[in-house]
């Protein structure tokens, strides 16, 4: 189930890209506002949304839910480790380091 989730995590996050790059800013038609065509708002309101502004509003949506449930079933799904007590690792004892004899000054 969580694996399912990820690539439909994954789809709606390039989905997202994707439709966010081919909008066009609110800022695009300024410098028709200026004299060169006939832009009746700067920024002003934009009548109602369309199929790409909807469909990012949709898409951004799901990926916030699916966010919030991937993150409680990761949160979730941890164990404890039990049995460290029980794991047996060999102990490799070095020789201790011997000072060389000769002229060296303590």
């Amino acid at each position: 189930m969580f694996e399912i989730l990820m690539v439909v995590y994954l789809l709606v996050a390039l989905g997202i890209i994707g439709l966010v790059l081919i909008q066009q800013g609110q800022g695009a038609s300024m410098g028709a506002s200026f004299g060169a065509g006939a832009s009746a708002t700067l920024f002003g309101s934009s009548g109602s949304g369309n199929f790409l502004t909807r469909a990012t509003a949709l898409l951004a949506t799901a990926f916030f839910v699916l966010s919030l449930v991937l993150g409680r079933m990761s949160a979730h799904s941890a164990k404890p480790t039990e049995g460290w007590d029980e794991i047996n690792v060999p102990v490799v004892e070095q020789p201790a380091e011997t000072q060389p004899s000769g002229d060296v000054p303590n």
